[in-house]
């Protein structure tokens, strides 16, 4: 083990819960460990080397909604830093660029040559419906980066997408970026996340939804398909009541190969990519690339194993 009390593992961190269950098992290995708040933090460029191992980037796009949005931008130049000066980072900046970017996943996607739904980008909501043209209705509205489902919206018809950009009701978001997408309906209204470490498929979970929402965090699916209540260890209090369900699933072999293909191109160590079919042809789509995995609830329940106790292991594997 090469993290010391000189030289510790740090958690860069920014959710009040998600990571409890992480904290957890570090305690329980006993790995020299340091807890960074991500909204809480500073750096001076003139001190060197940060004293660490490893950083963890554990940091949420979404933190804009818990009033921490000052470390979203921030991430990019904290770990820029660290960078700069060869510390190990997992899910380091190259990934978190590719995090806080939906248009830079599609681009990613592109060059890989994977189906995604078909999508343009806009910087003013007054191009909304120019960008919709041709795009098949319904369609969403994404912002740019986004998280937990924050701010998408659904138009039935170009002309509630013309009114919503006219009234000024279009949010896109805290970099005035979204994408203009073809909202595809997934079959038997499930999607599928695989989550993988080290780049690596880890596991999959299938979630059944109740088509109105676009919130999909692991965290909060906390029932099985069969409606039991999953063991809670990061579910919010009304996880229940979003109608989420889950199974454990494995994908075709030859999905998980692309999915790691994913993850290489984008420098995400640990994370997740989602996708669906088309209710109406049966075709799959990638749609959402995470550099941050809230491992599902209860997963020795639903997946057969611990992956923070996996994660543990990984973490202690590459601290240098």
């Amino acid at each position: 083990m090469s993290a010391t009390p000189d030289r510790p593992i740090a958690i860069y961190y920014e959710h009040p819960d998600w990571f409890r269950p992480l904290f957890d098992e570090l305690d329980r290995v006993g790995v020299p460990y340091v807890r960074l708040d991500a909204a809480n933090h500073r750096f001076d460029a003139a001190d060197g080397r940060p004293p660490y191992s490893l950083v963890f980037n554990r940091m949420s796009p979404s933190a804009y909604l818990r009033g921490h949005g000052n470390a979203i931008f921030y991430t990019l130049h904290y770990f820029a830093h660290l960078k700069s000066h060869g510390v190990r980072a997992i899910n380091g900046y190259d990934a978190y660029v590719t995090e806080t970017s939906k248009a830079l996943q599609l681009s990613l996607l592109q060059r890989l040559g994977l189906p995604y739904p078909r999508a343009r980008v806009i910087n003013h909501a007054s191009q909304a419906a120019v960008a919709a043209r041709d795009l098949r209705f319904p369609v969403v509205v994404k912002p740019n980066i986004g998280g937990s489902g924050a701010g998408v919206r659904r138009f039935e018809t170009p002309q509630g997408l013309e009114q919503a950009a006219r009234t000024g009701t279009l949010d896109l978001g805290i970099d005035h970026t979204a994408l203009v997408q073809e909202y595809i309906p997934a079959d038997e209204q499930r999607i599928v996340r695989v989550e993988v470490l080290g780049g690596r498929y880890l596991y999959a979970i299938r979630i059944y939804t109740p088509g109105d929402s676009f919130n999909l965090c692991p965290a909060d699916v906390c029932q099985t398909v069969g409606g039991a209540e999953l063991v809670r260890a990061a579910c919010p209090v009304d996880a229940p009541k979003n109608n989420l369900r889950v199974e454990g699933y494995r994908p075709l072999a030859e999905v998980v190969e692309q999915i790691e293909c994913i993850m290489r191109a984008a420098h995400i160590d640990v994370g997740g990519v989602e996708y669906l079919i088309d209710a109406r042809d049966g075709q799959l789509y990638y749609y959402d690339i995470n550099a941050l995995s809230n491992f599902v609830a209860d997963a020795p329940r639903v997946v057969g194993f611990d992956p923070f106790a996996r994660l543990v292991d990984y973490l202690l594997h590459e601290a240098d």
